[in-house]
């Protein structure tokens, strides 16, 4: 089995808050791993994302949410929620997306890029 098999075969699924906690205005931020994780809802869907901004240390889930986006409080970094793609020249690269899923009313993530 190789490095990455391995890596994949141990990757499990965390319980990082209540489905309830979710609100599209005030993301939520998690440690997973020793991962700052941030956990955003858009309309019906929860996304969790890279929270750290890559420009500057600043938690994504701390900035400005609107239409899908999520706008970093220190320099104006703008990312995409649904996709992690960074819309401005200042966020220097896409977030980590992380998978996400909704089990039993709580918020489960797996630290394994989508």
């Amino acid at each position: 089995m190789s490095s990455d098999e391995h890596q994949a075969a141990n990757s499990v699924w965390h319980d990082v808050c209540a489905e309830s906690e979710l609100d599209p205005e005030f993301p939520v931020s998690v440690e997973v791993e020793g991962e700052k994780v941030g956990v955003f809802k858009v309309g019906d869907q929860a996304y969790a994302l890279e929270d750290i901004c890559p420009h500057a240390y600043a938690l994504l889930s701390q900035g400005f949410q609107e239409n899908g986006q999520i706008e970093c409080p220190l320099h104006g970094a703008l990312f995409d929620i649904a996709t992690g793609k960074s819309l401005t020249e200042i966020g220097q690269r896409d977030l980590t997306c992380h998978k996400l899923k909704l089990e039993n009313g709580r918020v489960w993530v797996k630290l394994h890029a989508v």
